[in-house]
């Protein structure tokens, strides 16, 4: 059996978070994504903070390869 993509595991990911978020505003449970969104606001927060940009190299399509 083939593994799925990662575009697909991306579509349905965002499909199931969609779903999730349309059941509970139709439920009226507004405290419930109040803390689903602070808590994926402080992950993508983490996730920035020990990203390692220093090793990350820019690359211009304009530029001959030196640093700026």
């Amino acid at each position: 059996m083939a593994s799925i993509s990662r575009r697909t595991a991306a579509l349905l990911y965002l499909v199931g978070v969609a779903i999730v978020i349309g059941i509970l505003i139709g439920y009226e449970q507004i405290s419930i994504l109040y803390v689903l969104a602070t808590l994926s606001i402080v992950a993508l927060l983490l996730v920035v903070g020990f990203a390692d940009l220093e090793g990350v190299s820019r690359v211009d399509g304009d530029s001959d390869g030196s640093e700026a």
